[in-house]
């Protein structure tokens, strides 16, 4: 287990961790809140969990100094969490959010600079009815505000907010990473719900902020046997770390010791469970070569400045060697000099200009490999970037595979704002497993599927071939899988100027597109896409986001209804006034120039809003009563006994009844005590008389 040194800190790497020169992924085991006069020597305690295998502990308080000196001691990263009265309702009470930023403040003033400390958790499950009567976009906001506050004290520590399957909507845009609590109990659900949250995260790593069983109602067999198969599905996954709930028995919620869940690693008694040996003796699958030959096929004109970084990349992939290819199209620079004297191993083929996809076909021609893997010139591919490919063509029903392409960190307002802006190379997913398209810049083929259509079509030179070769593909009935690990850095154009000038682009080969595909596009000349077009930033609530409640804000997995993926925002280091200015400049002049490019239109196309013209009236009550009596679902169950009805899955409202419209929720007062908040519309003056009286009279 090795002990981490106070120089190094860790840091984000696309969609995992690296710490200093190394790629790391989290085995983290979750520390606390023990009962009072019963909290383990942190020192003694920490030595095991080392030994167990972990190299990190996520707790639920701020720690204090002695804390983070014995985990430092012990060898262990800490994630601290943020813990404030986020249970109840923080809208109405702006108090328990200036409180919660003061105490990360002073806490971050005392604590940051440790070694030890490694990230922040500024919250954890705020309960679905609560966001939803506080309204998520301004929950999201509030979360996020409290992110922005620790990074701009401590901007080398990582922040993020601990979510849950309940609020998948409430992923903050400016989080390091996203987290998730997740508790199923079966693989085949487990593997399908880290696909899906591998979306909603969007560019960054994904961290399963929580894992566990329940021994007090399942063996600990049992438990052992699901935390097999967890660990390794989770590595396979490409999450970047893994937290288990959590490492002992004690604990306590709400000030009082919990006696009736049994989720540790060890007893109360400090014994071990089967397991902690499971956990200990889990290694993460060796990365072993591909079980495919690889051709890697790099297109480029004038690209002198580009590509030494690209070939470089590839020159340090994992399982490599590669063949590698640079079809040199045309180019009246360096290029051709700096790939034969400095790459000698990369074979190099020179062209007369002849377009993008007719260097393409000519590199496939040439190349050795079963698979043909593209990349362009201005990308970098991770150095796992094939063998994570690999993964996906042992299946045999994948014909061709790609990653995300992600944008390097920005080092100018102006690539900060591009990196924000629409238009961007985009994957386009029909499934979190299936792709509609995979740009040019991170597409991998066999090479059988690539003969059978064709290739790619030489009437496109510059952009377009990529969506026209998907299309394609997916018509001769081949199969596109997407890979959320196998991610290319793509550097994004330089200046705002030449970011137009591809739009422009962009839209000539769309009009090719339109003229190849007629069936494909709208009368305005804007794709037909089947699925969801990746944007790059996390899944998340908005003003207007419409967002799957189920009924009577009851379903377990609760997610935005759309079909854009959010963009990524703007990079804390750059946003200011200026930099969202320019880019509300960029966001209207990228479709416009496209549009013109693509079919001579200047349509503006103003973004849908729901009519807020007429905002309902509605009014406000609380009771408090005692939580053993009542709960939620039995108030509304009543209520429905009584003649309500629920409202839509998709509404703001839990029930309704002539033209009344009822919303439900809860906050936690403490161990026995809770607050039932009612928000009602509707004509009846007496409709709170009646609830009163109703909840008394059970």
């Amino acid at each position: 287990m090795p002990h981490f040194e106070p120089l190094n800190r860790l840091e984000t790497d696309g969609k995992f961790f690296r710490y200093g020169d190394q790629r790391l992924w989290l085995r983290c085991v979750t520390y606390g809140p023990f009962p009072p006069g019963k909290t383990p020597d942190s020192a003694v305690e920490f030595e095991k969990i080392s030994q167990a295998g972990f190299n990190a502990i996520r707790t639920f308080s701020l720690p204090g100094p002695e804390f983070l000196d014995a985990a430092q001691t012990a060898g262990l990263l800490v994630f601290a969490g943020l813990s404030w009265r986020h249970y109840e309702d923080f809208g109405a009470r702006p108090r328990l959010l200036s409180s919660a930023k003061i105490q990360l403040t002073e806490w971050l003033g005392d604590h940051a600079s440790h070694p030890a400390l490694t990230g922040v958790y500024v919250g954890n499950e705020i309960p679905a009815e609560l966001a939803r009567w506080i309204g998520p976009d301004r929950v999201r906001r509030v979360i996020e505000s409290l992110i922005s506050l620790g990074k701009r004290i401590s901007p080398h520590l990582l922040f993020a907010y601990a979510n849950y399957p309940s609020t998948e909507y409430l992923e903050p845009g400016n989080a390091d990473f996203s987290a998730f609590n997740i508790y199923l109990e079966d693989r085949a659900p487990f593997t399908d719900y880290l696909r899906r949250l591998q979306n909603i995260a969007g560019d960054r790593p994904l961290v399963i902020s929580e894992f566990g069983l329940d021994t007090a109602r399942n063996s600990q067999q049992r438990q052992a046997e699901v935390f097999t198969w967890a660990l390794e599905t989770s590595y396979l996954e490409e999450t970047a770390g893994f937290t288990v709930y959590s490492w002992s028995d004690l604990w306590q919620n709400n000030g009082r010791e919990v006696l009736d869940w049994d989720f540790g690693l060890v007893d109360r008694a400090g014994v071990p469970k089967q397991a902690l040996s499971v956990c200990q003796s889990f290694e993460p699958p060796s990365i072993s070569k591909p079980s495919n030959s690889y051709s890697i096929i790099v297109c480029t004109r004038n690209g002198a400045e580009r590509i030494s970084g690209c070939l470089l990349a590839i020159r340090n992939l994992v399982g490599g060697p590669y063949e590698t290819l640079v079809i040199n199209d045309g180019s009246t620079d360096d290029t051709a000099t700096i790939v034969s004297e400095k790459f000698p191993g990369v074979r190099l083929l020179n062209l007369p200009p002849s377009g993008l996809s007719a260097a393409r076909n000519v590199g496939a021609a040439a190349a050795n490999g079963n698979i043909l893997a593209f990349t362009d010139d201005d990308c970098e591919p991770d150095r796992e970037w094939i063998v994570r490919l690999d993964r996906a063509f042992k299946n045999p029903e994948i014909d061709a595979a790609g990653g995300p392409n992600l944008p390097p960190v920005p080092r100018t307002v102006s690539e900060a704002v591009i990196c924000s802006a629409p238009g961007a190379p985009s994957h386009v997913l029909l499934s979190d497993t299936r792709a509609e398209h995979l740009p040019g810049c991170n597409i991998s083929v066999r090479r059988e599927a690539f003969e059978e259509i064709g290739g790619f079509d030489p009437v496109f030179k510059t952009a377009g071939d990529d969506v026209d070769f998907c299309w394609r593909l997916r018509d001769a009935g081949f199969q596109l899988g997407f890979v959320p690990g196998a991610f290319v850095w793509h550097w994004r154009r330089p200046s705002i100027q030449a970011f137009l000038r591809q739009q422009k682009g962009y839209g000539i080969a769309e009009r090719l597109l339109i003229k190849k595909h007629p069936e494909r596009f709208s009368a305005t000349g804007e794709a037909r896409w089947d699925g969801f077009i990746y944007g790059g930033g996390p899944v998340r609530a908005e003003r207007d986001s419409i967002i799957y409640h189920g009924s009577m804000g009851q379903a377990g997995y609760q997610s935005i209804v759309n079909r854009m993926l959010p963009l990524r925002p703007i990079a804390p280091k750059f946003r200011s006034p200026r930099s969202e200015a320019l880019l509300k400049l960029v966001n209207f002049l990228q479709p416009l120039l496209r549009r013109w490019s693509r079919n001579r239109q200047l349509r503006f196309i103003l973004p849908h809003r729901h009519d807020r013209n007429s905002p309902e009236v509605f009014h406000e009550f609380h009771i408090a009563i005692n939580k053993r009596h009542f709960s939620r679902d039995s108030i509304l169950e009543d209520l429905l006994r009584s003649g309500w009805n629920a409202a839509g899955p998709t509404e703001t409202w839990d029930l309704k009844k002539d033209g009344d419209k009822l919303l439900l929720a809860t906050e936690i007062l403490d161990h026995e005590h809770i607050n039932l908040l009612f928000r009602i519309a509707g004509n009846h003056t007496n409709l709170e008389s009646q609830l009163r009286e109703q909840i008394s009279g059970n």
